[in-house]
């Protein structure tokens, strides 16, 4: 495999550091509202790099934080508490958003065929390893008490913009909010550790510590998560190219000034997803999210497929237009994979011929647009139809798009009785009132019950139809 390093700004060979087994770090949601589909263009890529490496023969062990507390709403150390504005907008705890927007991810996760991390660690379960990791940073003299908070001291290391190289561009993108400046500081570029209850009263969530009653700052729990889970060396950490500066940036120099030698050796971004307006975040109110997606008729791994045809390294630009083709693409591949006959002898030297393209294609670096068009070579192949299908199949591990579902049958009544269709006609209505009554879960559990025998609901702006699948 093949993959760009950000801290070398080269493709290189990848290489782990064991054999027995690839340490995979991704940084996680943080759960104060639903994630919007700019955001899971990066789990799904990280997804298929993990896929990607169990298919070349790798063992993975991927670990992924969840940030319920301590994630600003600046990413320079400023502004509200992320799940505490949370916790306002919905007048309810900080906890309850937690354990909701959590689900509520890992929905949309499954929805998109993202596989869960194996190891999923929330930010409050480890406060005793901040605790001890930034009570070593002080003393190591790489932090400082002032107003109350502990700072990391950055101008004790040499190269603290190792990642960022000072891009400027790459320096910026992080910067989402304005920026108050600290008076705290000794440097701009220094960060919080941990904040007592001297600047955050009002704080939901805190702890004994030290340096008294607070909550650790956001950067200190990927590096403490990724530490207890996956040891002093890391193979791969991966995350959206806005997590470059400043949090990718402050996990490097807290780890490696923690642990006295090099943390992790590849670091794998994937770049936003655009509408016309620009990049898509929360902060502007009304954002797309795979629910809205369902809500309009889409089927979610028809997001999956649209990010797959382009390279992750790229800005992607959003629009329903290229969706809707994305859509039409997909259904006729399905139905065309559904048609080939499944008797026969799998010719496996081809099989395997295949196999060692696919991996010569998609890893080179996640070249996953090239990975679908061999989808389509194996369809045009001179080999029978049931070599054809454990071929798509195998390439399907990664690619993850249902490809052998089923065909899609676009005419209802060729394909249910009328008792059937009562059925689901009755259920739709019923899902109609729950949604109405704003139960969703409700709403949810009848969907999941109609996709489990093969009903795949519709929502449109004339109303829900189905689909069978064969």
């Amino acid at each position: 495999m093949k993959i760009y390093n950000t801290l070398t700004k080269t493709k290189e060979e990848f290489q782990p550091i064991s054999k027995e087994q690839v340490g995979m770090y991704t940084c996680g949601p943080t759960v104060y509202h639903y994630a919007h589909i700019g955001n899971l263009r990066s789990y799904i890529m990280e997804d298929v790099l993990e896929k990607e490496l169990r298919y070349e023969g790798y063992s993975v062990k991927r670990v992924m934080n969840i940030t319920d507390v301590g994630h600003l709403s600046s990413d320079a150390d400023t502004g509200e508490d992320k799940m505490l504005k949370g916790a306002k907008r919905e007048n309810k705890t900080v906890m309850e958003i937690a354990k909701f927007y959590t689900d509520a991810f890992f929905s949309d996760c499954e929805k998109l065929n993202i596989k869960t991390p194996d190891v999923v660690e929330p930010a409050t379960n480890c406060i005793d390893e901040f605790i001890e990791m930034i009570t070593k940073l002080l003393e190591k003299d790489y932090a400082y008490i002032a107003g109350g908070n502990v700072y990391f001291d950055t101008s004790k290391l040499k190269e603290y913009y190792t990642l960022s190289s000072h891009n400027e561009e790459e320096l910026m993108v992080g910067v989402r909010d304005d920026v108050d400046e600290d008076e705290n500081k000794k440097n701009k570029t220094d960060f919080v550790l941990w904040f007592t209850k001297s600047k955050f009263d009002n704080q939901e969530l805190k702890w004994d510590s030290p340096w008294g009653v607070g909550y650790p700052g956001w950067h200190i729990e990927c590096s403490c998560i990724s530490l207890k889970h996956l040891g002093e060396n890391l193979d791969l950490h991966c995350g959206g190219i806005d997590n470059i500066f400043p949090h990718h940036t402050n996990e490097i120099a807290q780890s490696e000034a923690y642990l006295g030698h090099k943390w992790c050796n590849y670091w794998f971004h994937v770049h936003h997803l655009n509408d016309k307006s620009g990049k898509m975040s929360k902060s502007k109110g009304d954002f797309l999210t795979v629910s809205l997606l369902e809500e309009k008729g889409y089927d979610p791994i028809v997001y999956r497929m649209f990010c797959l045809q382009s390279h992750y390294r790229k800005p992607l630009e959003f629009s329903y237009e290229v969706l809707d083709s994305v859509a039409a693409g997909y259904k006729k591949l399905r139905n065309r994979i559904a048609k080939l006959d499944k008797s026969g002898d799998t010719d496996m030297k081809l099989a395997a011929e295949y196999k060692k393209k696919f991996i010569e294609v998609v890893g080179n670096d996640m070249n996953t647009a090239s990975g679908i068009t061999m989808v389509y070579d194996v369809l045009k192949a001179d080999t029978n139809d049931a070599t054809k299908l454990y071929i798509i199949k195998d390439f399907d591990y990664v690619l993850s798009l249902n490809l052998l579902a089923g065909e899609i049958v676009s005419d209802q009544q060729t394909s249910v009785d009328s008792e059937m269709e009562a059925y689901i006609l009755d259920m739709i209505e019923k899902r109609a009132m729950a949604k109405k009554e704003r139960d969703f879960a409700t709403a949810d559990s009848i969907r999941d019950e109609l996709a489990a025998k093969g009903i795949v609901l519709k929502d449109t702006r004339e109303g829900t139809t189905y689909e069978i699948l064969g």
